[in-house]
């Protein structure tokens, strides 16, 4: 058995995954975000080893006690803050908090070299931010800091006792040089931190130390590697076998993310595009990225009066029709690419008499649906030619917003075994990776295709007519909100 864990945003997730790659036992332990100030976003680490510890317990223990290796996968950018004897100096800062756009700036203006180092622009959901912000409103705690570990590698020190992480997950800091595949002296510098302050880095593949003997016995884990596994969307992309250049996959979880596989360091900053180490050796990869996506859809379904989002997404199927009036802008924690604007705001638009809930739920689809054509547009603008994308996240459970995505993106999306689980498949797989040695082709290869949803003419045609109005409205709203 091999055991991945991902440690995302609204939970952590656990799977079991045998020889055969078949999902042998999954368990899930749910977490939530504290917002105390608009624009923030914050967890407490003790959270997630808490959930961490629930997720792998409720695992078969028959099934546990032949595990192999284990790894890990995670939200990435938060930036947890340790002192001396890993005292957690202060709440994590999140991957979706926004509070750092000044430091961006003065980040950018002080090295403007910075996106050629890093492949990136600065936003405020990138790590080294955050630390410029602690440097100018925390100064206690700044001064404390020892370590900045990334969510998924403060669970790893629990786990192992080590600092380390991956290079997948490292790029999202903007404290890496992404092309070289090492920390920036430079950026660190210019955030008044140094290396010594920084995990060891390894690739996804490779193990970063063992299981502490007192967490395997509580556990009920063998005292096995632990690979440096990689940030949830590199997990996700070896996970659906998205490991070669040109192939990508589009993400439907909290955040909403496409993934492009690549051989080479091609950034493209200007469009907001984040171009990042992929989680093995030798490889890269660009994303766009969306700050909220499943997590707008689930939104809308609790202001709406659904009990469940799935009610949402069956009421929508159902009606079976694309909206006519309503827009709705999945804006609600700002918003990177195309715009790098976190003040962005979301938006229900448009409504009538005639509205109920059930259009609204229609409209929830589609407009995370425009704001990812945006996306894909960006990466277009780079030179990818995208022909087709596999779908992951908790999001996949709904063929129907399948329909609706693949219309307005133009593109059938592929539908494969263990597609909602993602990143701790794929973390399972690096976990495999790092104890057995294997082609990285034959224990990455995709899952079986179960489904491929093409695009609806008649949904494409409306959502073309209707896309322009879309992001009209976003301009306004920057506007009357700016």
């Amino acid at each position: 058995m091999f055991l991945g864990i991902d440690i995302g945003t609204s939970g952590v997730k656990t799977v079991l995954v045998d020889q055969k790659q078949n999902i042998i036992d999954q368990a899930t332990a749910p977490l939530t975000v504290n917002r105390p100030n608009p624009l923030w976003s914050e967890q407490n680490p003790n959270d997630w080893w808490t959930a961490t510890c629930k997720a792998v317990t409720a695992l078969s223990p028959s099934q546990r006690a032949q595990v192999k290796a284990i790894g890990l996968s995670g939200q990435m950018h938060g930036a947890t803050c340790l002192g001396a004897n890993d005292k957690i100096l202060r709440p994590a800062i999140l991957w979706n908090d926004g509070r750092s756009s000044a430091q961006c700036e003065n980040m950018m203006q002080s090295l403007p070299e910075l996106p050629d180092i890093s492949g990136n622009l600065a936003m405020p959901g990138f790590t080294a931010p955050k630390l410029q912000w602690m440097r100018e409103h925390e100064t206690d705690n700044f001064a404390a800091v020892k370590k900045v570990l990334l969510p998924k590698d403060y669970v790893r020190l629990l786990m192992t006792g080590s600092y380390a992480s991956d290079m997948s997950d490292s790029a999202g800091t903007l404290w890496m040089d992404v092309a070289r595949r090492d920390w920036s002296d430079e950026i660190l510098e210019l955030t008044d931190l140094s290396r010594a302050q920084m995990p060891e880095l390894f690739e996804g593949s490779e193990a970063t130390g063992k299981l502490l003997a007192d967490v395997a016995s509580d556990w009920g884990v063998p005292v096995v590697p632990v690979a440096g596994g990689g940030g949830d969307n590199a997990a996700g992309a070896i996970g659906s076998g998205t490991v070669k250049h040109g192939e990508g996959f589009i993400s439907l979880g909290t955040s909403g993310v496409i993934f492009l596989a690549d051989n080479g360091y091609r950034p493209n900053p200007e469009g907001a595009v984040h171009t990042f180490c992929h989680a093995l050796p030798g490889l890269w990869h660009q994303m766009s990225v969306m700050l909220s996506a499943a997590s707008a859809v689930d939104f809308v379904a609790k202001l709406t009066g659904f009990s469940q989002p799935s009610e949402l997404y069956t009421a929508a199927e159902e009606a079976n029709q694309p909206g006519d009036s309503v827009f709705f802008l999945p804006y609600l924690s700002g918003e990177r690419t195309p715009h790098n604007d976190p003040n962005a705001k979301g938006a229900l638009f448009g409504l009538s008499h005639e509205d109920n809930r059930n259009t609204i739920a229609q409209a929830a689809l589609e407009g995370v649906a425009f704001a990812f054509a945006d996306g894909l547009d960006a990466l277009k603008d780079t030179g990818a030619d995208v022909e087709a994308l596999s779908v992951i996240g908790g999001g996949a459970r709904s063929l129907y917003w399948g329909k609706i995505l693949a219309s307005t993106l133009g593109i059938p999306l592929h539908y494969r075994g263990g597609a909602a689980i993602g990143p701790a498949f794929g973390a399972a797989r690096l976990a495999r990776l790092s104890v057995t040695g294997e082609d990285i082709s034959q224990v990455c290869a995709p899952p079986a295709i179960e489904h491929t949803v093409h695009p609806d003419p008649y949904f494409t045609e409306v959502y073309q007519a209707r896309r322009p109005a879309f992001q009209k409205l976003y301009q306004t709203t920057k506007e009357l909100t700016s």
